[in-house]
């Protein structure tokens, strides 16, 4: 019964979630509305080829022109002319080695016997990329749909060519797809995780009862934050291979594409999150009962606590800059940065001094926080602006 209840709730949480992707692809751009485009544009181009090949011209054929089209409408024009090289090469040897294995023995069970092994290994040619299977799958469908002949092999091709020049044709003409926003949007949320990250290491280190259970809290926030980097890496990725080939972007039109993020700004945020990764480590081997790591004095974590909530200000006020497209020249938001920014020189000096003076801090406390304090210094020097003035102070 316990079983049934929470399949039940999680079919209540996924239709939930399709529900809410399916208003924010009425409300405006997005993700969830470049995957409603791109599936009707994939829909549209496998109808387009059958009513080509199987309606108009009635090919005995006609499966392989919706099959090879649905498939060639890619994330970018580059990459369905591309892919479409690979695939049509892939199915070309498939149809021509099945259709020989055919001459070869006149039977269909030795036939696939014999084309099978030799095709799955080409499947595997790096040259083929993901493109490959179509190799084995094309040969099984020679050698099965119907009688082989030179005619029906001659069909097949041609059909793949038709299929393929609908599917690229498509994509390159109807809205092609331009992924800039994706890199605003995957860099602000790396930035807002790196900030919440901050935060909740932050509050739990003013707390006295934090423990092993709260280091692997904040694991899990390193990983995420991990995770949206490789998102990031992705949409910078994607971003170069749209403007490839694109007849939506002239060379003369580039230059009205919004703006996006420069790319030292991915590099800042990797540099952040790194360091985040690495006071997580040292605070898991402090709260570690089998490490020998000692555990710095609670008043001078606390001290550390209030740094990294500075840190968090200073990398919300940092992230409106580079993630809203009119923060650049808010003089608000650069007043929050300076300032979140003397709060963070501020933490950083006192808690300095009180590590130099021997007299009030343990042997520990010196050891394990003089680390802890290098990597916030490091996401410090991150953060600031290379125009901030105090940008190296007390390093």
């Amino acid at each position: 019964m316990a079983h049934m209840i929470e399949n039940l709730y999680g079919v209540r949480a996924g239709a939930r979630g399709v529900a809410q992707a399916a208003v924010r692809a009425c409300r405006g751009p997005g993700r969830e509305r470049d995957l409603v485009v791109q599936s009707l544009k994939a829909a549209g181009a496998a109808t387009l080829a059958w009513a080509v090949s199987g309606w108009w011209l009635r090919d005995p054929v006609a499966l392989m022109a919706p099959w090879v089209a649905v498939v060639l409408v890619q994330a970018t024009v580059f990459r369905s002319l591309f892919k479409g090289l690979q695939q049509l090469v892939a199915i070309a040897v498939g149809t021509l080695l099945a259709a020989g294995a055919e001459a070869l023995t006149g039977n269909t069970l030795a036939s696939v016997a014999l084309v099978l092994p030799v095709v799955m290994l080409l499947s595997n040619w790096p040259r083929l990329g993901d493109q490959g299977i179509y190799g084995p799958t094309t040969a099984l469908f020679t050698l099965t749909s119907g009688p082989v002949s030179s005619l029906t092999v001659s069909h097949r091709l041609l059909q793949a060519v038709l299929g393929a020049a609908i599917g690229i044709a498509v994509n390159a003409l109807i809205f092609p797809p331009v992924h800039l926003r994706d890199i605003r949007e995957n860099l602000s949320g790396l930035a807002r995780g790196a900030e919440d990250a901050l935060a909740c290491m932050a509050e739990r280190l003013s707390e006295e009862d934090w423990s092993e259970e709260t280091a692997a809290d904040w694991r899990r926030l390193s990983n995420r934050l991990q995770q949206r980097q490789e998102s990031l890496r992705s949409a910078r990725l994607w971003s170069h291979e749209s403007l490839r080939l694109n007849p939506r972007l002239p060379w003369r039109g580039r230059r009205k594409l919004p703006p996006v993020p420069d790319e030292s700004e991915d590099q800042r945020w990797g540099s952040i999150v790194a360091q985040i990764g690495g006071i997580t480590n040292t605070m898991i081997d402090i709260a570690d009962e089998n490490r020998t790591i000692p555990s710095p004095d609670h008043q001078a974590l606390g001290d550390y606590g209030r740094l990294l909530c500075a840190l968090a200000a200073a990398c919300r006020a940092r992230a409106d800059l580079i993630c809203l497209p009119s923060a650049p020249d808010d003089e608000e938001t650069h007043t929050r940065l300076d300032e979140a920014l003397d709060s963070v020189e501020r933490r950083h000096d006192a808690l300095h001094k009180h590590l130099c003076d021997q007299r009030s801090v343990s042997a520990a406390t010196t050891a394990v926080l003089g680390t802890l304090l290098i990597q916030a210094q490091n996401i410090w020097h991150d953060i600031a602006p290379e125009t901030w003035p105090r940008a190296t102070a007390g390093a």
